[in-house]
C-alpha cells in the first residue's frame, strides 16, 4: 500500500478531512445554539403562546455575573405573555402580526414608541478603577471645561417653544470617554434634572442652551435620580427615553404627517 494508506480505500488524509468536517459542523451547531440565549424562546405575536421549538436547539440556562455583582440568567424561563403583565400602556391597532401599536397613555414617560426603554439593572456603571462612570464636575474634580471653548454652566436653557426651562447648574462627564454626557438643569420651578447632551445644543455666542425635544414645561417631568451625584443604568434609560418620546409626542403636531 502507498505511504499513509490505512487500507486500500482509506488513508490518513481522508480521515483528517472527515475529522475537520465533523469539527466544523459541530462548531457551527454550538455557535448557533449559543446565540439563542437572548430573545428565546420565541412567542407568537398575536396570542403570546410560545412557539414549539425543538428544545435540543435551545441551550440550558446559564448564569452571567455582571460588573455590578448582580447575576442574570439566559435564556430566561418564560410562560408566554398570557401569564405575565407587561404594563405597557399601548394597544395594537390591528390583530395581525406586525401591526403597529398606539399609545393609551399620553405621558412622555409611558415607555412607548420612541420613548421605549430597556429595564436595565438599577446600578451605576463603573470605571476600571471602580468609580462611577457618570459623575458631575463637582465630584469628578479631575475634569474641567476647556478654557478655549464655551462653558455651558450658567447658560439659560430653553425648550422648543423658546420658553425658559432653567439654567445649567453643572455638567456630568463620562469618566471612561472624557465626554460631557448630561447637562444638570436647575429648573425655573425648582429642582434639578439631567438633560442628555445629544438632545440639546449650546450656543457660545448667545450663551444659551436649547433642546428641541421638549417644551419648557415638560422639563419638570424628566425622571429623577435616587442619588443626586450618580445615575444608574435604569435611570439613564428612562431619561433618554423621555427625551426620545418628546421628539415625537411633545406636541400633537409632531405625530402628524408633514403633508
Amino acid at each position: 500500500m502507498p505511504t499513509g494508506a490505512l487500507t486500500g480505500y482509506v488513508d490518513v488524509a481522508q480521515l483528517v478531512l472527515y475529522a475537520f468536517f465533523l469539527f466544523f459542523g459541530g462548531l457551527v451547531f454550538y455557535l448557533r445554539r449559543e446565540d439563542r440565549r437572548e430573545g428565546y424562546p420565541l412567542e407568537d405575536e398575536a396570542v403570546g403562546l410560545r412557539h414549539s421549538i425543538n428544545p435540543f436547539l435551545i441551550p440550558s440556562s446559564k448564569a452571567f455575573v455582571l460588573p455590578g455583582g448582580e447575576t442574570t440568567y439566559a435564556p430566561q424561563a418564560m410562560q408566554g405573555r398570557q401569564d405575565i403583565e407587561t404594563g405597557i400602556p399601548a394597544r395594537k391597532v390591528e390583530p395581525w402580526p406586525g401591526a403597529p401599536y398606539e399609545r393609551t397613555d399620553s405621558s412622555l414617560a409611558a415607555g412607548v414608541g420612541p420613548g421605549s426603554y430597556v429595564v436595565r439593572h438599577d446600578v451605576t456603571d463603573k470605571t476600571f478603577e471602580g468609580e462611577d462612570r457618570m459623575a458631575p464636575l463637582r465630584i469628578a474634580t479631575k475634569f474641567v471645561v476647556h478654557e478655549q471653548g464655551p462653558n455651558p454652566i450658567g447658560m439659560t436653557v430653553f425648550g422648543s417653544d423658546n420658553a425658559v426651562a432653567g439654567v445649567v447648574a453643572d455638567l456630568w462627564v463620562d469618566r471612561g470617554e472624557s465626554l460631557v454626557r448630561y447637562y444638570e438643569v436647575e429648573l425655573a420651578g425648582g429642582g434639578r434634572r439631567l438633560m442628555p447632551s445629544v438632545f440639546c445644543r449650546a450656543g457660545g455666542f448667545t450663551r444659551t442652551v436649547k433642546s428641541e425635544a421638549l417644551l419648557a414645561e415638560q422639563f419638570a417631568g424628566i425622571p429623577t435620580t435616587k442619588n443626586p451625584d450618580c445615575v444608574t443604568f435604569l435611570e439613564e434609560e428612562r431619561i433618554m427615553s423621555y427625551f426620545g418620546a418628546g421628539t415625537l409626542y411633545a406636541t400633537p403636531q409632531r405625530g402628524e404627517p408633514l403633508l
